[in-house]
């Protein structure tokens, strides 16, 4: 198809060009036409023209006068005051963060003076390897007995140590109370919390680490040269039997001779 198209182009072509020499040989040998007789134009009489005015010297330009320091305010338009710009919209202050408390840090060696609470108390004995299974269950009793009595503990419970050796101690597991209470079960009296001069620490976290505070509490003690009671009282500042032990907050006191 492309073939064809070329050949088609290239024959018009070639009879364009062979219509053009015809027409220019045919031009060449036509005899030129006669040119018409020349014409003379009239004479007439040019009218002189009037001499060109001599132009006058130009006068020398005044010198511009200086513009007046102060024009006067009718000759300009007042200018149109700017509008004033309006003022971008405080931001409104962000919201402080409220801060977290602030923790002091816990005492530890403070000087206290206990004061004597009335309490009920069970006396217990444990060995070190389920001790704080056996002082839960203690405070799981005193807690039960109060309730079927209707009566609310008032202060925190109370650990005191009777007495300890290699493989346990005795104890008295003691809930402070307002009132006297009758017909006890067995394990349990009425009596007084410890009283007197005692030495304040504070232990944080799960029982199992209570062996560090009372080293740490051994060391300070020989640091200061003080001699302590075979007692020690822990207050537990954290209800025992709902916070989980690594959240247990205790207060030992540590009485002196």
């Amino acid at each position: 198809m492309f073939r064809s198209l070329s050949r088609f182009a290239t024959a018009a072509a070639l009879t364009s060009a062979a219509a053009l020499s015809l027409n220019v040989a045919s031009w060449a040998q036509s005899p030129p036409a006669t040119p018409p007789a020349e014409t003379k134009p009239a004479e007439t009489t040019p009218t002189p023209s009037a001499p060109a005015p001599t132009p006058a010297a130009p006068a020398t330009p005044p010198a511009t006068p200086a513009a007046p320091a102060n024009p006067p305010a009718a000759a300009e338009a007042p200018a149109t005051p700017a509008a004033p710009a309006t003022p971008a919209t405080p931001a409104p202050p962000a919201t402080a963060a409220t801060p977290a408390p602030v923790q002091t840090a816990d005492p530890f060696g403070e000087e206290n003076t206990l004061t004597p609470k009335q309490v009920l108390m069970f006396t217990g004995k444990a060995n070190w390897d389920s001790a704080f299974d056996t002082l839960m269950d203690a405070f799981k009793q005193l807690s039960t007995f109060l309730d079927k009595q209707k009566v609310k503990s008032s202060g925190n419970p109370l650990i005191v140590y009777t007495s300890t050796d290699d493989t346990g101690f005795t104890f008295f597991a003691e809930m402070p109370v307002d009132q006297e209470l009758k017909n006890l079960p067995k394990n349990m009296s009425m009596g007084k919390s410890p009283e007197g001069k005692a030495l304040k620490f504070v232990h944080r976290g799960s029982y199992d680490n209570m062996d560090n505070t009372y080293e740490a509490i051994t060391n300070h003690l020989d640091d200061k040269k003080l001699e302590a009671k075979d007692t020690f009282i822990e207050e537990y500042m954290t209800d025992p039997l709902k916070t989980a032990e690594d959240k247990l907050v205790i207060n030992v006191f540590v009485p002196l001779k």
